[in-house]
C-alpha cells in the first residue's frame, strides 16, 4: 500500500507539491480552505490529483501519512493542531523537494532583501551559462521543477514560514542578509522565535558547505555562537573589518575568498546601502561557485533590479513615482527612506504585523514632506504620527492615495510607496499593491 500525502493549500507551493507526491507514486490529495486558481486546478488535474476548496475535510487529511503545508498556513491554525494531535509528521514544499535532488542548493533568507539578492544570484548564475532554478518564495514551486525539470544548482528564497517545516533539508550555501522585527505575529510576538527560524537555514550543514552573513548585523552577530554552525563562514561588512572576506574599500568591492575579487563600486547596477549588502552575498555566493570574476563582475554590473522593490515608475512634473510594495515590514520602509535623496511624500499603511514605528520616525522627521496613510485602519498610524510636523493624509484605496501625492508632491520631491505591512486589507497580494500604484501613476 503506497504512502498517503495529504497537501494543505493549493497556489504554486501546494499543487508543485502535489505534481512531485503524484509522479513519486505516492497517493496524493489536496485540501485548500480557499478558492483554487484555475491554473492550479488545471495543473492538478493534468496529473489526476484529487482536490477540494473552500473547506477540508477531515477524514480525508486525518489518514495522511505525511502532511505538506503550504507556508501561508499559520503553525496554530485548528487543521495543524489536529493534525498534530494525530501525531501525523507536517513538512514544508522544499523539505520534501529536497529529498528528490542531488542538486546544489543556494538558499537566501534574512527580514530584507532576500528577493533581490536571490534574483541576483540566480541572474549571475543563468549569464555564466549554468543549468540553474530559481524557487522558493519567488520563481516556480521547486517541488514542481524537480518533478518536471532537471537542474544542477537551484537558488532558492526562504522565509521563516518556509525554514519552520523544513528537518533534514541541507543548504549547500546559506545566505543570511539580515534579522529584523517582522511576522511576530505569527511567532507569538516573541523575537527569538523569529530569530530561531532563520537561522534554522545553517542546520544540517557540513564542514563542506558555506555560510554567508552580514557580520555587522547585531542579532547574527550576538546569535552566531549559539547555533553550532559546521559551515565554513563567509562574512561580510561594509568596510573592512577584522574577519570579513567582503567588504568595500577605496570605492571597490572587495572579495578575499576563496579566490580574490575586486570590482569599482560605481560599476555595480544596484545603487545604495542595502543594495551593496545585496551584492557582495550575492558575488560571494558566486565565488564559492566558481564561477569566473568576468562573469561575475559582468552580471553584478548589468542586472535589471526586482519588480515592487525601489522600483522607478515615472517623473509627472518634476516629481518622481517609486514603487517598493515589497516593503512589507518597517525595516524595509528604513531602506527605502534611507536610500532616497530628496524630499519624500511617503504613502504608507496596511494590515500591521505588530509593527514598531519607532525605527523609522527619525527618517521621517528628517525626509518626508507628507504622510499618507493607506488601509482601512489607519489608527495606530496616526496615533504613533499626530504629534509630527508633517503633512497628514489619509486614503481608503490606492487611486486616492496617488491623487493626495499628486497634489502635495513638489517638484524635486519623491512620492514613495513602502508601506512597512502586508497587503491583505485592500489588496490581494504586495504585487497587486504595487502594480495598482503603478497604473494609478501611469495614469495621472
Amino acid at each position: 500500500m503506497s504512502k498517503r500525502i495529504v497537501i494543505l493549500g493549493a497556489g504554486e507551493s501546494g499543487s508543485g507539491a502535489a505534481v512531485l507526491s503524484q509522479t513519486k507514486g505516492f497517493e496524493t490529495f489536496v485540501s485548500d480552505s480557499s478558492f483554487i486558481k484555475d491554473k492550479y486546478k488545471d495543473l492538478l488535474d493534468s496529473y489526476q490529483i484529487p482536490w477540494e476548496e473552500g473547506s477540508h475535510t477531515l477524514t480525508n487529511i486525518l489518514n495522511a501519512d505525511e502532511v505538506i503545508k503550504s507556508p501561508g498556513i499559520p503553525n496554530n491554525s485548528p487543521i495543524i493542531c489536529q493534525i498534530r494531535e494525530k501525531g501525523i509528521p507536517i513538512i514544508s514544499e522544499i523539505e520534501f523537494a529536497g529529498r528528490y535532488t542531488s542538486a546544489q542548493m543556494i538558499c537566501v533568507t534574512g527580514s530584507n532583501g532576500k528577493t533581490t539578492t536571490a534574483t541576483l544570484i540566480y541572474h549571475i548564475f543563468k549569464d555564466a551559462g549554468l543549468n540553474v532554478g530559481l524557487a522558493g518564495n519567488i520563481g516556480s514551486s521547486l517541488a514542481l521543477q524537480v518533478a518536471t525539470e532537471e537542474h544542477d544548482y537551484y537558488i532558492i528564497e526562504l522565509s521563516s514560514f518556509q525554514l519552520d517545516n523544513m528537518y533534514e533539508f541541507r543548504a549547500n550555501i546559506a545566505v543570511l542578509l539580515n534579522i529584523t522585527a517582522d511576522h511576530l505575529d505569527r511567532y507569538d510576538n516573541d523575537m527569538q522565535q523569529y530569530i530561531e527560524a532563520k537561522f534554522r537555514i545553517t542546520q544540517n550543514q557540513t564542514p563542506e558547505d558555506s555560510f554567508v552573513y552580514w557580520n555587522e548585523d547585531p542579532v547574527i552577530k550576538k546569535e552566531l555562537s549559539k547555533h553550532g554552525i559546521q559551515a565554513h563562514l563567509f562574512p561580510f561588512s561594509e568596510k573592512k573589518q577584522d574577519g570579513a572576506i567582503g567588504y568595500t574599500e577605496n570605492n571597490k568591492i572587495i572579495i578575499t575568498e576563496p579566490i580574490a575579487f575586486n570590482m569599482e563600486q560605481e560599476k555595480l547596477a544596484l545603487t545604495g546601502k542595502h543594495n551593496l549588502y545585496n551584492s557582495l552575498a550575492a558575488g560571494i555566493s558566486a565565488n564559492i561557485s566558481g564561477i569566473t570574476n568576468e562573469k561575475i563582475r559582468k552580471a553584478l554590473s548589468d542586472f535589471k533590479g526586482v519588480e515592487h522593490r525601489l522600483e522607478y515608475v515615472a517623473s509627472v512634473r518634476g516629481v518622481d513615482y517609486i514603487n517598493d510594495s515589497k516593503a512589507t515590514n518597517v525595516n524595509s520602509c528604513w531602506y527605502a527612506l534611507n536610500s532616497i535623496k530628496t524630499k519624500i511624500v511617503l504613502i504608507l499603511g496596511g494590515t500591521d504585523k505588530g509593527n514598531d514605528y519607532n525605527e523609522i520616525s527619525e527618517l521621517i522627521e528628517e525626509k518626508c514632506s507628507g504622510l499618507i496613510f493607506l488601509g482601512k485602519d489607519n489608527s495606530k498610524l496616526q496615533r504613533f504620527f499626530k504629534a509630527y510636523n508633517v503633512p497628514q493624509k489619509e486614503a481608503k484605496s490606492m487611486q486616492e492615495a496617488v491623487n493626495i501625492a499628486y497634489t502635495i508632491g513638489k517638484k524635486g520631491e519623491t512620492v514613495l510607496l513602502s508601506p512597512a505591512c502586508a497587503s491583505f486589507d485592500l489588496f490581494t497580494s504586495y504585487e497587486d499593491r504595487g502594480d495598482q500604484f503603478k497604473n494609478a501613476v501611469l495614469n495621472l
